[in-house]
């Protein structure tokens, strides 16, 4: 009702994870809401196979009543692009559901930063996201490092001195490059590759 009524058509539901992942196979929408805990297949395995083996695949953000950093780092290890809580207002869960389909990812850079250090060197071995970072020019490697750190293009920008039209476009060739959908992929894979290791410093800016 909160997503229709702001003219946002909801093309299926469902109950449970083998439901959503035929919805979504049925259907195409541009972005899932996904619940965590679900009978028959949980929310963070129906998102995983969502997002596998299709570059078409929707935008998920994953909407749950349990605020746990390992239900968030493993929803972004598995593709989705945000994490929310049930108790979100009707204006924010609108919101959110335009911010991801616009290609941006939802999360706080304290939330950032809290959970991918936390959660990334151990789960490293069983990661979904692997990359080669050779591609990446020096400057990209300087920009993805500080956008693993959780800072927006503003701060980016003020960082580097470069202007936010620069940052963007350096933001938008590094997903290009390493062939993911969002900051949130970007963030996981800066970790994983070892780019950014939990408790080290942020590159000085120059």
């Amino acid at each position: 009702m909160i997503l229709n009524a702001d003219g946002i058509d909801v093309v299926a539901e469902a109950a449970n994870g083998v439901e959503a992942v035929a919805a979504v196979r049925r259907t195409t929408p541009d972005v899932v809401l996904m619940d965590v805990r679900m009978p028959e297949m949980d929310g963070l395995e129906a998102t995983r196979r969502i997002m596998t083996g299709d570059a078409a695949a929707p935008r998920v953000v994953i909407l749950t009543t349990f605020d746990l950093d390992r239900y968030v780092y493993a929803a972004l290890s598995a593709g989705a692009s945000g994490f929310l809580l049930k108790d979100v207002s009707p204006e924010q869960l609108v919101a959110a559901v335009r911010l991801v389909r616009s290609g941006d990812a939802l999360l706080a850079p304290a939330i950032t930063r809290r959970l991918i250090e936390r959660y990334a060197a151990r789960d490293a071995g069983s990661a979904a996201l692997h990359r080669d970072l050779s591609t990446l020019t020096p400057r990209e490697l300087e920009v993805l490092a500080l956008l693993a750190r959780g800072l927006s293009n503003a701060e980016l920008a003020e960082r580097l001195f470069l202007s936010d039209a620069t940052v963007k476009t350096h933001v938008a060739r590094i997903l290009q490059k390493l062939r993911l959908r969002d900051r949130a992929q970007a963030i996981v894979v800066a970790y994983e590759t070892g780019l950014v290791t939990p408790g080290s410093s942020p590159p000085a800016g120059g």
